[in-house]
């Protein structure tokens, strides 16, 4: 501890005091630590927007947030995992993997659905959370935001010529629960956008725009790519499948990886096929004895 003398006056009179200076001052009760849970928390529903269809009917476009870092949680649709009107199982992931997981449920509702809500809530570790969805204007999306991640890459007027990927997942004829079983997507794509050369190493000049903000691009530009490839997610399912291999490198028009069930029962596992910028996605639904 170190200190400093000083007088301060007293109805007229001079007193001597002292001031002591802590060497380590407490931290501002305002700080949080970054404090990251394993297990035991909540899976979070999320509204990624709303979609019109050709048919005059609306698609809500939803995801989770599972905030656990490792807990996988099997949650059947009914009282714990419910979307209403309508449900309680309209369609919507059964089982939820760790963290952000965008854009992986749409639920249709007709034309004529005007000022009414839809809700989907979900309750994991003994917490519910829900979100309550409306036809804001705000949160139209389109179709092509789907299949770029979420970002409108097209500038007004703009050609894209890039063309999202197909999949097409090959049947399962026959599993069993804890075996390995073949899992093969087929996929074509037009080869955009092109793998970018190589460029210089340049000194990287100190951003001063919010990348909220930054500008749309045309996603048949040349740019550097991870290659076309395909992620497996699983959807529903009682227990966890694992893969031997994800995501999977397509390789002469072919995805190839195992799959093993940890038990017997229906699952759903999805395929999303990426070119680097846009994605398509297919199911595929598996009975293991």
């Amino acid at each position: 501890m170190k200190g400093c003398r000083f007088l301060f006056l007293i109805g007229g009179l001079a007193v001597a005091g002292s001031l002591v200076r802590a060497q380590n001052p407490p931290a501002s009760p305002t700080s949080i630590p970054d404090i990251r849970f394993a297990n035991g928390m909540s899976v979070v529903p999320y509204l990624e927007g709303w979609i019109r269809n050709p048919d005059g009917s609306f698609d809500f476009v939803f995801g989770y947030f599972n905030r656990n870092t490792e807990e996988e949680l099997v949650i059947p649709p009914g009282p714990e995992n419910l979307v209403m009107p309508g449900g309680p199982d309209r369609g919507q992931p059964t089982y939820f993997q760790p963290r952000r997981q965008p854009r992986i449920f749409r639920a249709r509702v007709p034309k004529d659905w005007g000022d009414k809500t839809l809700t989907w809530s979900i309750t994991a570790n003994g917490r519910t959370e829900k979100v309550v969805s409306k036809l804001l204007p705000a949160e139209e999306i389109n179709e092509h935001m789907m299949i770029a991640g979420g970002t409108n890459t097209m500038q007004f007027g703009e050609e894209d010529l890039n063309q999202p990927p197909t999949i097409a997942i090959a049947p399962i004829a026959a599993s069993a629960a804890g075996s390995p079983v073949p899992l093969v997507a087929n996929v074509t794509d037009d080869g955009l956008p092109r793998p970018r050369p190589p460029a210089a190493p340049r000194p990287a000049a100190p951003s001063t725009t919010d990348s909220r903000f930054q500008s749309q691009r045309n996603t048949s530009a040349p740019r550097a790519t991870l290659g076309l490839r395909v992620t497996w997610i699983e959807y529903r399912g009682p227990a966890k499948a694992t893969f031997d291999m994800n995501p999977v490198p397509v390789t002469d028009g072919k995805a190839v990886t195992t799959v093993r069930f940890a038990a017997a029962g229906t699952y759903t596992l999805v395929g999303l096929a990426n070119d680097g910028r846009l994605s398509a996605r297919a199911e595929l639904t598996v009975t293991v004895k």
